[in-house]
């Protein structure tokens, strides 16, 4: 009996051939399933981005909310503020493309705030939908470590006690 790798301990890390199931339908060119790419200072939810890629032919949809916390580094955070390099939208839609390529049969979307965020505030939002849900939750891991690594946005931090940093979002 052959292992079905949409079940059971395929590994998470696998690699978006080892996750295709054969008669699953086609899901169309890369273009078409990176569904929405944004970089600005309106709000985002991961319930927008999971609609985005709202699919029949998908059985799962896999989201991130990549929230602002109270802490970090043993210090309190009052709170944050993006900023973003005038090709932040064009880097962050060229990779939806790299990882609608990379997965063919995910449907991507994911968005990045900038500005003044408050503790709680979503700053960096993603959802990808797939037939099965490895191919979905491997897509979108790859999703949000390829944002960090390659757009360019930065965080200031304000802390509770009134000091900042900067820090590089890239890498």
């Amino acid at each position: 009996m052959s292992e079905d790798p949409t079940r059971g301990t395929t590994p998470f890390g696998a690699g978006a051939d080892a996750l295709r199931i054969a008669g699953d339908p086609a899901m169309g060119t890369a273009v078409e399933r990176a569904r929405h790419a944004s970089v600005g200072a309106d709000e985002i939810s991961a319930s927008t981005m999971a609609r985005a890629v709202t699919d029949p032919r998908c059985g799962a949809v896999v989201t991130f909310d990549g929230v602002v916390r109270d802490h970090d580094g043993g210090q309190g955070v009052a709170r944050l503020e993006y900023s973003a390099h005038p090709s932040a939208e064009q880097v962050i839609a060229e990779v939806a493309a790299e990882i609608a390529e990379r997965y063919p049969d995910c449907l991507v979307a994911v968005a990045h705030r900038v500005g003044p965020l408050a503790i709680g505030e979503s700053a960096l939002v993603c959802a990808v939908a797939a037939p099965h849900r490895k191919q979905a939750f491997a897509a979108c891991d790859d999703l949000v470590d390829t944002v960090k690594q390659r757009v360019p946005i930065w965080k200031h931090q304000i802390f509770a006690d009134g000091t900042s940093e900067w820090v590089g979002a890239l890498g």
